[in-house]
């Protein structure tokens, strides 16, 4: 059932926090500093901004352009011109990637960053850091855990008044519109459950928890609605569309709109939609160099998968990758109405649009089965697309981006003083608009602290306490000491990523990613003693920043001073910092 509008301007009873009528004086008065840095006359229309948010969709494994994929590498065990015939049918179904008209009605009629990360590999402290432009470590969501910050008490009365769309509603005047999932733990009873409506959302119908596409709870403006499992009314990527044409079609014509639309796709539990349940039944899991191999000299969570991986696990994998897929063609579809009813309501021209993913994911790799959590490309690394006003088409940028940049550069465009709020990241308007002679970071932090149980897992007796995330076969994916930090750094000579654990070895994974793409050699041993020192050095500066101290040169930059004299203890050994095991 789609929801229709009670009256002009609100789509749903219990919408209160639709900013009220007010005197022209005094809504110039409110929207001063954004309207004077923007640079906007008063009356006219500011820029409109949408961002779309899938679900552990990841860049590098084809979640969005299937570029690197080899069907040679296929393991269907058939040879000759049968093995020929299944390659030729392969790579038919793969030009049939899932997003499809994402990519012409975005990614081709604006820009594509081919560098953008995430500052952590796991939902909610992800989602976290888009909505307040910080690090981790300066928002302090840690895991998908009330324990761990996610959607607590201590979020919502800390960080969620500072979110960019509270900003947008009280500085700027936005109608702010949100539907989706949105942090992990949201409507947990201990969060104040589906009656706590954040600050700064206009219309809100957000998802109890964690995704789903059947069997679902949403809150409308606080109120409580279930779903069942009929697809024509429940399937909840359809149900996200419809919403979201309906803002459009009843939304307030007197003020610019942000709206932020995070779809279950592609999350498990994969339920695709009935007419996508068959499409790419010969697309498998990319076999590339690190699928299926022991993952040598890297941290011991990883050591510990078993190589080669059973064919149950290959079976499982193939099949989740290929569902995956499934579940994007109905978010291929969302963009595809969203974009038209923009057009028709003509509005188009004047709107940002921002499509990324949360974080990455992986199928196979250093013969891990399934989920992200590590530091590797494929679960750090993500698609961000983008067009908009004054955005030229078919552009791709190499800037290095991170997922704390797209709050200020959607205040940015809605013409707010970025020096008033305390985001870590940086607005990529200027990119956007093609600005020459940029200076731009050339590093970027990431960081997860681990999650696991003091309790040894029923289904992996042999393992110690402390792991999680454990398939039938013993292979874990995550643990209490996964707990790492990493540089990740690009320039015009180096492509490298430098990471430590806080574990009691200490243990540093160093890759180049230049010669090894794939991260499977481990530089650490071999590496310029003095580079080495200069990415310890720059680690610490970055776990410690905040706000404009997260924007000073990295180790590649000109502008980078080094001194090794902060490196050192009095005893003279290398110093670190670690993490806190408890909540910050």
């Amino acid at each position: 059932m789609r929801l229709l509008p009670l009256a002009p301007g609100r789509l749903w009873r219990g919408s209160p926090r639709h900013l009220p009528s007010c005197s022209p004086a005094l809504l110039l008065l409110v929207l001063g500093a954004c309207l004077r840095v923007f640079g906007v006359a008063a009356g006219t229309r500011r820029p409109n901004v949408v961002l779309l948010l899938t679900d552990d969709q990841d860049e590098v494994l084809g979640g969005m352009a299937f570029s690197e994929y080899s069907t040679t590498n296929c393991q269907t065990g058939l040879q000759g011109e049968d093995l020929r015939q299944e390659h030729l049918r392969t790579y038919l179904e793969l030009s049939r990637t899932p997003l499809k008209k994402t990519k012409a009605l975005i990614g081709e009629m604006g820009m594509t960053f081919s560098s953008a990360y995430v500052p952590s590999a796991l939902c909610c402290p992800s989602r976290a850091s888009i909505l307040t432009g910080k690090y981790p470590h300066n928002h302090h969501v840690v895991n998908n855990t009330l324990e761990g910050n996610c959607s607590s008490k201590s979020w919502q009365k800390i960080q969620e008044p500072n979110t960019f769309p509270a900003i947008l509603r009280s500085m700027c005047g936005y109608q702010t519109f949100f539907a989706g999932k949105y942090l992990n733990e949201y409507g947990a009873p201990d969060a104040g459950g589906l009656e706590h409506v954040p600050l700064g959302w206009s219309y809100w119908y957000a998802l109890e928890k964690n995704s789903k596409y059947y069997n679902y709870t949403l809150s409308i403006n606080g109120k409580a609605r279930k779903h069942g499992e009929n697809y024509s009314v429940d399937y909840l990527t359809d149900v996200l569309a419809n919403v979201s044409l309906d803002f459009l079609d009843y939304k307030s014509n007197f003020e610019p709109f942000f709206m932020m639309i995070a779809t279950p796709a592609p999350h498990s539990p994969w339920t695709a939609a009935p007419q996508y349940q068959k499409a790419f039944q010969n697309v498998f899991a990319p076999r590339n160099k690190n699928f299926n191999i022991h993952g040598t000299n890297k941290h011991w969570l990883i050591r510990q998968a078993k190589t080669p991986m059973t064919n149950s696990s290959i079976q499982f994998l193939d099949n989740a990758f290929r569902k995956r897929w499934q579940t994007l063609l109905s978010v291929d579809d969302l963009v595809e109405k969203l974009v038209k009813r923009l057009e028709f309501t003509g509005e188009l021209n004047n709107t940002y649009i921002f499509y990324t993913s949360d974080n990455g994911y992986h199928t196979g790799q250093f013969s891990l089965p399934i989920d992200k959590r590590q530091l590797y490309e494929f679960d750090i690394k993500v698609p961000l697309l983008v067009r908009g006003p004054g955005i030229k088409p078919n552009q791709t940028s190499k800037m290095l981006v991170a997922n704390i940049d797209l709050g200020p550069t959607i205040l940015d465009i809605a013409g707010y003083d970025l020096n008033k709020t305390q985001m870590d990241g940086m607005s990529l308007l200027p990119i956007l608009r093609g600005a020459s002679n940029l200076t731009w970071r050339s590093d970027v932090l990431v960081e997860y602290q681990g999650e696991g149980r003091n309790v040894t897992d029923p289904t992996c007796p042999s393992l110690s306490p402390g792991v999680s995330q454990c398939f039938p076969d013993c292979v874990c994916e995550d643990a209490y000491n996964n707990t790492y930090a990493c540089v990740r750094t690009m320039s015009a000579l180096w492509n490298l990523q430098y990471c430590e654990f806080d574990d009691q070895e200490v243990f540093v994974e160093v890759y180049n990613l230049t010669a090894d793409p794939d991260q499977i050699t481990n530089i650490a041993k071999s590496i310029d003693p003095e580079l080495l020192g200069k990415m310890n050095y720059r680690l610490m500066m970055l776990q410690s920043c905040s706000g404009p101290t997260c924007r000073t040169p990295g180790v590649f930059d000109p502008g980078y001073r080094f001194d090794p004299r902060l490196m050192f203890s009095n005893r003279g050994s290398v110093r670190t910092r670690r993490f806190s095991k408890h909540l910050l």
